[in-house]
C-alpha cells in the first residue's frame, strides 16, 4: 500500500514540475490536470483506508462542513502516509477522528460589554 502511494506522489511531483517548466500557454490547463490528478488520488487513499459507511459519513460531512472534512482526509492521508492506520477505519473509528478533530478547531467565543458612562444622576447629586 506504502509503495502505491508513494509511486502516486512521485508522478503528481513529476507532473508539477513538468508543467512549472513547460509552456505558459498549457499552464492554466496543467494547473486543471493537476489539480484532477490530486483529487483522485486523495479519493483513491481515502478508498483504501475507510470502509463504506465511513466514506459516505465524511461525504455527508463535506456538504455541511467542507473546511472541516477537508481537515480530516489531510488528518487520515497523513496518517495512511506514515503508516499509523492498521486497517480499514469503521464508521464508530472515523466519528472519534471527528471529535478529535473538533476539539482541536473548537472556537472559544467571549462576550466583552462596554458599558458607556453616561452622565450618570449620581455623580451630579455630589454637590
Amino acid at each position: 500500500m506504502a509503495d502505491e502511494e508513494l509511486e502516486a506522489i512521485r508522478r503528481q511531483r513529476m507532473a508539477e514540475l513538468q508543467t512549472k517548466h513547460g509552456d505558459p500557454s498549457n499552464d492554466q490547463q496543467g494547473q486543471q490536470e493537476s489539480k484532477q490528478r490530486e483529487t483522485e488520488m486523495r479519493n483513491s487513499i481515502l478508498a483504501q483506508v475507510l470502509d463504506q459507511s465511513a466514506r459516505a459519513r465524511l461525504s455527508n460531512l463535506a456538504l455541511v462542513k467542507p473546511d472541516k472534512a477537508k481537515a480530516v482526509e489531510n488528518y487520515l492521508i497523513q496518517m495512511a502516509r506514515f503508516g499509523q492506520l492498521g486497517g480499514k477505519i469503521t464508521e464508530a473509528g472515523l466519528i472519534e477522528i471527528l471529535e478529535k478533530v473538533s476539539q482541536q478547531t473548537e472556537k472559544k467565543t467571549t462576550v466583552k460589554f462596554n458599558r458607556r458612562r453616561v452622565m450618570d444622576s449620581d455623580e451630579e447629586d455630589d454637590d
